[in-house]
This record gives C-alpha cells, structure tokens and sequence, in this order.
C-alpha cells in the first residue's frame, strides 16, 4: 500500500449543527480545494491510495461522514441531504467558498446534491460508481440483509460486502483496513443510512447541475449496471463518461493510478481558478 503523504492531516471540526466531523485534509489551505465524499459505510480511508497521488498544491478534504469513521453518530438524519448538509457546513467551517467535488457510490448522491442545490459552491463535480437511482435489484437486496444486522455487526457480513464490490483485486492490507473502517459504523446507521438513500428522489436535482461533470465507473460494477451509468450520463447535461474494462464499484480502490489520471485530465483542465479563492 503505498505511503500517506508526509502532510496527511486530522481533526475534528465541530459543525453549527453541534455535529463532530472527523477530517483527513493534505495539502496547502490555499490550494485548490478539493472535497471527497466516501461511499456506504466507508470513511477517509476510502481514497488513501489515491492521496499519496494527488497533486500537491490541491486542498484536499476528506471527512469521515456523520456515523461513519471517527464522526459522531447522532440518533437521526442519514439521508443525502443531511449529508449534503454536513458537507456544506464544513466548507463554510473551513473558509471555502467552492470546491471541486468526488463523491462515491453513496457519497455521489451527496454530492450531486450539492451541485445542484447550490451551484455556486461546486467547480467541478465527479460522479464514482453512480447512478442515476439508488434503488435497484442490488441495493434492495442489501437493505433486506442490513435490515437484519444487530450490534456488534458482524465481521463475516462486512467482509463479504465489501469483497462484493471488487472485480478486481486490492492489496491485503489496505483491505482488511477497509473492513475495519466499516466495523466502526453500528448497525442502526447501516440501516439509516441506506434507508435513508433508497427513500431519496434522486433524480429531482439532475436537470440543474449547471459545473462541467465527470462520471467514473467500471464496466463490471455489480452495484450500478453499466447501462445505469450510462443512463445516468444522458441525465446530466454536457456530463462526460469513462467507464473502464476489468474494474467493478471502487475504481480509486482497484485501479488508484488510472484514477488519479482521469481526475488530473478533467480537473486539471479547469480555466479562472484563483489560488486563495476562500471565504474572507
């Protein structure tokens, strides 16, 4: 697995709402800014094999989401606006007045959510493992097995789950961490969490993200079809589509590098950023 960057910082940011955030941010506070959103029952260490590839002088922020990680785990609010909430609160918690925004699996509906909601807040938007729905055959299997699930949640479920989004493999280490990422969320927030996902209109904001947009995925995702990302890239105006051969629901777990180039290929091309573009 390779090294976390030397700057790999953590804190915990305490959001108006009362909500501790649990946050993992590299780079300069006047870089670029760059928001990462985890997927289902994920936390930072979703996207610590692409960190150590990032460019330097990006703002790199990536928080554990509320009941996952290390962030408090209140008694209510998982649905995507609620965490679309918690995102936006933490940007202004930060003094950033945009971002380009990664959202995966899970943390796409969040993000595209704050697209299209607030426009002003979001450079560039890219879509990992997404759909244009949440719900399908997939997803309403698990929340059939998730509905079952007691504390502590078992070690065998979380294993299997996670295995079941890979087409292709990842090393030992950086899995079994995964794994133990996901044995920190108790089992009411598995439940609230994908509850709260399957429930949402997902496609009510599609038509008003307005930001240049990247959809990402692999032609093996057993979560989101192949033509439900393609679905979902006739659903999103001037929005651009890479799906690759051999890689299932994680491409910045299975394939980091190949990650990491399309995200410099489109983020990189980005005209009128201004170094410092933060809130006074």
């Amino acid at each position: 697995m390779a090294a976390m960057p030397n700057d790999l910082r953590f804190a915990k940011h305490r959001l108006p709402s009362g909500l501790g955030l649990h946050v993992a941010e590299q780079g300069p506070r006047t870089g670029r800014a760059v928001l990462m959103l985890h997927g289902y029952a994920d936390s930072w260490f979703s996207y610590s094999r692409i960190l150590p590839l990032l460019p330097k002088d990006w703002h790199v922020i990536v928080p554990d989401q509320r009941g996952h990680g290390e962030s408090d785990r209140p008694d209510g609010g998982y649905t995507p606006a609620d965490f679309a909430g918690d995102a936006l609160r933490l940007l202004d918690r930060l003094g950033i007045e945009n971002a380009v925004v990664v959202g995966h699996s899970m943390g796409s509906f969040v993000a595209r959510l704050v697209a299209a909601q607030h426009p002003e807040r979001v450079e560039r938007l890219v879509l990992v493992g997404s759909a244009v729905t949440a719900r399908n055959e997939a997803t309403r299997d698990l929340l059939r097995q998730v509905d079952a699930l007691e504390d502590p949640v078992g070690e065998d479920f979380v294993r299997t789950f996670e295995a079941s989004t890979l087409c292709r493999p990842v090393p030992e280490e950086f899995f079994d961490r995964i794994v133990a990422e996901s044995l920190k969320v108790p089992a009411r927030v598995w439940k609230a969490a994908l509850s709260g996902l399957l429930e949402a209109d997902a496609t009510a904001d599609l038509g008003r993200i307005r930001c240049p947009v990247l959809i990402l995925g692999g032609e093996q995702d057993s979560v989101f079809s192949q033509a439900e990302q393609e679905q979902l890239a006739t659903r999103i105006a001037g929005a651009s589509l890479k799906l690759s051969p051999g890689i299932g629901h994680d491409p910045p777990w299975e394939a980091p590098e190949d990650f990491v180039s399309d995200l410099l290929a489109f983020v990189g091309t980005a005209e009128g950023w201004r170094a410092g573009q933060t809130r006074p």
